[in-house]
């Protein structure tokens, strides 16, 4: 059987590891998180970075940071992992689910400019498969109603906007680092923020409430309990194993692009009837996290899937609606998301890692082609 993924070790994270192990410090905010922190702020000019232990906790600061109230309104993209909605629903907001764009599952400005009202205080933009929002008119909407962007960019590492790296566009973002993405440290992730107000909360509430992080810079003669937090930062381990992915992105990267574009070259214009590939807008780059196709109907989705895997490739579908969720399904408006439904209905996704080989793609693109 290919599988769907298969976590890529870049042979340096054992190495890595174990020098921590030697080390004095093997709990978070030492050597190798700074590394981390500092390739990200130079790399992609983000104005401050945090490692935390998931996307989740990464999308959770972001809440936090919002300062939301009970009632609070934040718009979320239907079609996305719970995490998008769930941070917020902690912090006690109503989600309003917003459908995807035509093209791709996305959301738009078109979108979600009929959501907002008075009680609307954050808007959650996803870039799908690291393929860029359209990122201009949803800013300028924040902007019009004095609302909060939270980029959740889980996809998108190494992808850009018009030239802007994604993640440094909204007024905070986080990113993924589970090991289904482009790089990974099994489990983890990274708060960005980007607006200088919640630089210093940021690093109070990613070190349990405390304002330890200034005690060690030596800012500060003692350090103590002076907001809410929790302990989102991962332990030295965690940072050791991403430095060294990050030590060889663009290897990974350009392995990726070898893969996607593959699959690109082989099944566009020769796909069986009612499956189509997927589009890219010309503001938005490729950061080859993802191929996927869309069928035509739910029926034919799932007859595609079971031949591929009686053949020996798991492929898989994606999201299942989060309006029309067992545990939101009550709560929704009522709106009806077409195009969210189809991507849940239709989207399938094909085998993309890095150790897949030439003849892996062969066989998988010439399998698709003979789908009847």
């Amino acid at each position: 059987m290919i599988p769907f993924n298969k976590p890529y070790c870049s042979g340096r994270e054992l190495s890595y590891i174990h020098e921590v192990c030697q080390s004095t410090t093997m709990s978070g905010n030492g050597d190798f998180t700074k590394l981390c922190h500092g390739f990200f702020e130079k790399h992609y000019g983000f104005r401050k970075c945090l490692l935390t232990t998931s996307g989740t906790d990464a999308l959770e600061m972001c809440s936090m940071l919002c300062e939301l109230n009970a009632g609070d309104e934040v718009i979320v993209p239907s079609y996305t992992f719970v995490s998008s909605a769930i941070a917020f629903i902690r912090e006690g907001a109503v989600i309003r689910f917003a459908d995807s764009g035509s093209v791709n599952p996305n959301i738009t400005a078109e979108e979600i400019a009929p959501l907002i009202n008075e009680k609307t205080k954050v808007i959650v933009v996803v870039h799908y498969a690291g393929v860029a929002c359209d990122m201009d008119g949803i800013m300028a909407l924040a902007k019009e109603h004095n609302l909060f962007v939270v980029e959740d960019a889980a996809h998108a590492i190494d992808s850009y906007y018009k030239g802007k790296p994604l993640g440094s566009i909204g007024h905070l973002a986080a990113f993924s680092f589970h090991e289904t993405k482009n790089i990974n440290c099994g489990e983890g992730g990274m708060l960005v923020v980007n607006d200088e107000r919640f630089v210093r909360r940021s690093e109070i509430l990613w070190e349990k409430g405390t304002n330890r992080a200034e005690f060690y810079r030596g800012m500060v003669n003692k350090y103590g309990w002076c907001d809410t937090g929790s302990s989102f930062l991962p332990s030295e381990l965690n940072a050791a194993f991403l430095w060294a992915q990050l030590e060889q992105i663009d290897d990974i990267q350009g392995k990726r692009k070898h893969i996607w574009e593959s699959y690109d070259r082989a099944l566009k214009g020769n796909l069986p009837k009612g499956i189509t590939c997927p589009e890219l807008p010309e503001y938005a780059t490729n950061n080859y996290h993802m191929y996927y196709l869309l069928c035509e109907s739910l029926e034919q989705r799932t007859a595609f899937i079971n031949y591929l895997k009686n053949n020996g490739v798991q492929s898989t579908f994606h999201y299942l609606p989060l309006h029309s969720s067992a545990y939101y399904k009550d709560k929704h408006d009522g709106r009806q998301l077409a195009n969210c439904d189809r991507y849940g209905n239709t989207l399938v996704r094909l085998p993309l890692f890095y150790e897949l080989k030439d003849e892996d793609i062969d066989l998988i693109t010439k399998l698709i082609k003979r789908f009847k």
